[in-house]
């Protein structure tokens, strides 16, 4: 049964009070009902001197009851849009006292759809495209919002000022600018009622989604031009990454004496073999249908290691020195040394 009754906190305080010893209180303070289904809401009297009680409604209403402080509106299948029941009560002395129960009567729509573009379905970015979102069927229309989602985000949200309680077919829109972050998104809009009342069923609706689809051109994830200091190694990789939509496809252009052989192009890569030999600047072209764009790549032989240098001169030096001391001394097959005389032969009159 979908409906909703707010029940006052404190009886004695929600009564329309006409004089000292009269008054009546309605276990709702609205009511909120879809068209078709049911509600029921009790009045009651809080006065000692109630001859009769009843209940006006354009549908369903209770007549004049005598001797009771505690009359019930049954309403099984609300048929009209608009109803405003009122409960009253007749004192002994006359007086009359009544409280009116506001009732609000909705209807979900019947559908909500975002009709295809007669557009080609892909973007541009930059251009703007009008989303459109249509609703059929839905009351009461001062209670509707339409929201359009992109994403996980509400990018727009629309009301309505329309008084009518009857059911309305109403449309919005939306102007969709293409962005590159939106490509590959989804778009779609909603539906709903907003009631202030709490403890309603989902009143709410959405329409299918649609797929954003954003062409734009080129860009590197690091769009400064580069330049490496070569290593001493057996390679080097240079890395031309971007994004763009649609596919793109890369192409290398190296220094003249590079040969093919020594470079491996793999799309957005280039792998050098023997990159000591072939310094100088290389460039990587990006490109798809939105444009075309190019990085260029500097390579520049790494300074040499002072240390390094020092520690390479002293080891040459050192060895150099082995190996004058390896010609002066020969070793013996018992282990030991001995003075390699050579061509000297001692004289009387000195070395010949």
């Amino acid at each position: 049964m979908m409906w909703l009754l707010v029940f006052v906190g404190s009886m004695a305080s929600a009564g329309t009070l006409v004089s000292a010893h009269c008054q009546v209180v309605l276990s709702s303070k609205s009511v909120v009902v879809g068209f078709g289904h049911s509600f029921s809401v009790n009045c009651s009297s809080l006065s000692n001197q109630t001859a009769e009680m009843g209940w006006e409604s354009r549908q369903d209403p209770r007549e004049l009851t005598p001797g009771v402080t505690f009359l019930t509106l049954e309403v099984s299948s609300v048929k009209l849009w608009k109803l405003s029941p009122q409960c009253y009560v007749n004192l002994n002395d006359k007086t009359q006292c009544a409280e009116r129960l506001p009732v609000t009567v909705y209807k979900m729509p019947d559908s909500v759809s975002m009709p295809q573009p007669s557009q080609p379905a892909s973007m541009v970015e930059g251009e703007k495209r009008v989303v459109k979102c249509d609703v059929t069927n839905v009351a009461p229309v001062r209670n509707l919002s339409v929201l359009f989602h992109k994403g996980n985000k509400i990018v727009s949200t629309y009301t309505f000022n329309d008084s009518s309680l009857e059911p309305v077919n109403v449309s919005s829109v939306y102007d969709l600018i293409a962005h590159r972050d939106d490509n590959g998104s989804q778009i779609w809009c909603e539906a709903k009622l907003n009631f202030l009342t709490t403890g309603l069923q989902d009143t709410s609706m959405r329409s299918e989604s649609q797929k954003v689809i954003v062409l734009y051109p080129p860009t590197f994830d690091e769009p400064e031009n580069e330049t490496l200091e070569v290593p001493a190694a057996d390679k080097i990789i240079l890395n031309c990454n971007a994004i763009g939509n649609p596919a793109l496809v890369y192409s290398w252009h190296s220094p003249p004496p590079v040969q093919q052989t020594d470079m491996n192009p793999y799309k957005n890569q280039l792998i050098l073999t023997r990159p000591l030999q072939f310094p100088g600047t290389y460039n990587c072209t990006a490109s798809n249908l939105q444009g075309t764009t190019t990085k260029y790549f500097t390579l520049v032989e790494a300074p040499r290691n002072r240390s390094t240098f020092a520690a390479i001169v002293g080891g040459l030096v050192f060895l150099g020195l082995v190996l004058i001391v390896a010609g002066v001394y020969v070793v013996k097959p018992d282990g030991t040394f001995s003075l390699n005389k050579g061509s000297y032969q001692p004289t009387s009159s000195g070395i010949v």
